[in-house]
């Protein structure tokens, strides 16, 4: 009974004579018009119990499509809530005929038409794997993609966010956890990371909050912790970053170093966000922690917050869903370079050619990117004249839950220590998914971009966005970095970009945890010989109850915060609508001599 065939699944569907078209699943659709009135008070609304057929077709669709399970509101726990502030008019003005679908893919010609459709139409492509691709555009573009496309994608596409302006306007601060709020927002605390006391992750925080937080940190902690800068971005900003680790007076060996990166890609904030967590963590339980003050003595840790400030920045003032750099191109009206399609590397993919108005437009050149130009410029100072030896690179993004390791350009070269790669990979999943019983999916990042024949011995699929010039090849294959992976955090789908700020703590607990293996993966057995590495586990990861396991959190009131208009670009005002099998996390040893 458990197997279903297909014919199976299409009858029960017609059963459910609560379901016209399967595109409509749950309450997922597109966007409401954008003259919906404000909701001046959070109110419960009643829900009747779903029936029996309406949860099996929900649970059919949800496996069929590949749906993300719908989260529970997260600003009231399990209540369905009208929003206390509705996105202003200047908002809905911009993106409220906007929709996210996800198209479910199943062979390489549907991979290819739906390719031609995106680069004629100039979509936005969020987020692709070996099975869906998540993509962005305006309501009425709707049915000139589906008409590029053959029969099987045309009904084969799900909307994912409801309310995507409401969604936008959320993602910024509240104003009760304003981070200038009786000037605790960006001061760092002497004490270990907590939830209770770490009031600079309870938001997203901007580049002029992050950059005196990192300068606190460096004058707090001045015994393992120095601020660094990486170089200049194209607007003239600085890029900012934090070098943790206690060097030894005579030990004139290469310092092993890892690096720690996030927010190449302007729109993902929990990247930016996790970074500075991962951080902070290791920071404050220094001298505290046994473990983690021998792999600071042993290994310095570079963490930069965000190689791309300018496009950070621009995000918060002017475009919430921003994704590339700001350099100006050959085109005046399509400025921006996608800085993870820079790198030297098989540089282009030969997918974006020449087109800036492609977001993953890699530029006209190898290192046509300012930022990742002086990243790699600072990476060979390094290496050549400070005695620094890159072991390991962790450069995160979001979203879809995936561990990638190279190479992301092709599947068809072999990495010369997989196994080892992969060996690493799933102990960083493993890591996550004891944390907080989220999974990650580990996969060759040529697989996790676009849908992809697994057993397949030859590279055929098309990529729905160029997989060359990518960070991660760059570092494992100029650089020599034997352990180089991208982290593509939360979520699913269901938030995408605009991931609640909920989910903050969770995402950094878990990389957190991840780091830690990762740490204990390049120590090697003679490195933690001695070190209770199970306990001090245990008592990093005591989990704080009102932190689920999906990110929501229940406030005393509620989640019910006033939106502060300070943090909102100012276009957007409208000042008339708001006044398992835990081994000990070891890991099975079987490196290449």
């Amino acid at each position: 009974m458990r197997q279903f065939t297909h014919g199976t699944l299409l009858a029960i569907l017609a059963l459910a004579n609560t379901i016209s078209a399967i595109p409509s699943f749950s309450t997922n659709n597109y966007p409401a018009h954008p003259a919906e009135p404000v909701a001046l008070f959070t109110q419960e609304q009643p829900q009747a119990p779903l029936g029996l057929w309406t949860r099996l077709r929900n649970s059919v669709i949800e496996r069929l499509w590949s749906v993300p399970p719908q989260q529970r509101n997260h600003r009231g726990g399990n209540k369905h809530q009208y929003p206390l502030y509705s996105a202003p008019a200047s908002l809905r003005a911009r993106y409220g005929d906007d929709v996210v679908l996800r198209f479910r893919l199943q062979t390489a010609d549907e991979v290819k038409a739906l390719v031609e459709a995106s680069n004629i139409l100039f979509l936005d492509v969020w987020a692709s794997t070996d099975e869906w691709v998540d993509i962005r555009l305006a309501k009425d573009v709707v049915p000139s993609l589906l008409g590029l496309l053959p029969k099987s994608l045309q009904t084969s596409h799900v909307p994912l966010i409801h309310d995507l302006p409401q969604t936008i306007y959320e993602s910024y601060p509240a104003s009760s956890q304003r981070p200038t709020d009786n000037g605790r927002g960006f001061l760092p605390s002497s004490e270990p990371s907590s939830d209770v006391t770490n009031i600079f992750f309870e938001d997203y925080q901007p580049l002029s909050v992050i950059g005196p937080w990192m300068r606190l940190l460096a004058s707090m902690f001045p015994s393992h912790v120095q601020l660094i800068s990486i170089g200049s971005s194209f607007e003239g900003r600085d890029i900012p970053a934090l070098r943790v680790g206690v060097r030894p007076a005579n030990d004139f060996k290469p310092r092993k170093t890892v690096i720690i990166g996030g927010g190449s890609h302007a729109r993902e904030w929990i990247g930016v966000s996790t970074v500075n967590y991962v951080a902070y963590s290791l920071i404050t339980t220094y001298g505290k922690s046994t473990p983690i003050s021998t792999l600071l003595e042993q290994f310095d840790f570079i963490f930069i917050p965000t190689i791309n400030p300018d496009g950070y920045v621009h995000t918060w003032e002017t475009d919430r869903l921003w994704r590339k750099n700001r350099q100006e191109t050959s085109l005046p009206f399509c400025p921006g370079v996608d800085l993870d399609r820079t790198w030297g590397f098989e540089w282009n993919g030969n997918i974006t050619g020449d087109n800036p108005c492609s977001e993953s437009y890699g530029g006209d050149e190898p290192f046509a990117g300012t930022e990742a130009r002086q990243l790699a410029e600072w990476v060979k100072e390094q290496t050549e004249q400070h005695n620094v030896k890159f072991v390991a690179y962790l450069d995160l993004h979001s979203y879809s839950q995936q561990v990638l390791y190279p190479y992301s350009y092709s599947c068809l070269p072999r990495p010369p220590n997989l196994e080892n790669l992969e060996e690493l990979a799933m102990g960083i999943a493993k890591a996550i998914r004891l944390t907080n019983r989220q999974s990650y999916a580990v996969s060759s990042a040529c697989q996790g971009f676009t849908a992809s024949q697994k057993k397949a011995k030859v590279d055929t699929f098309p990529r729905m966005e160029s997989t060359g010039g990518s960070a991660l090849d760059w570092f494992y294959n100029n650089v020599g970095v034997k352990y180089a992976y991208q982290l593509k955090l939360r979520d699913k789908g269901s938030y995408g970009f605009l991931l609640p700020r909920e989910n903050i703590v969770p995402t950094g607990k878990e990389v957190f945890n991840a780091v830690m293996v990762l740490g204990k993966f390049l120590l090697g057995p003679e490195g933690f010989e001695g070190l209770n590495w199970e306990a001090e586990f245990q008592r990093l990861n005591e989990a704080d109850k009102s932190i689920l396991d999906d990110g929501d959190d229940d406030d005393d009131d509620g989640g019910q915060d006033r939106k502060d208009d300070s943090w909102i670009p100012d276009e957007y005002k409208n000042d008339n609508d708001h006044d398992d099998d835990d081994d000990g996390w070891g890991l099975r040893r079987r490196r290449k001599r």
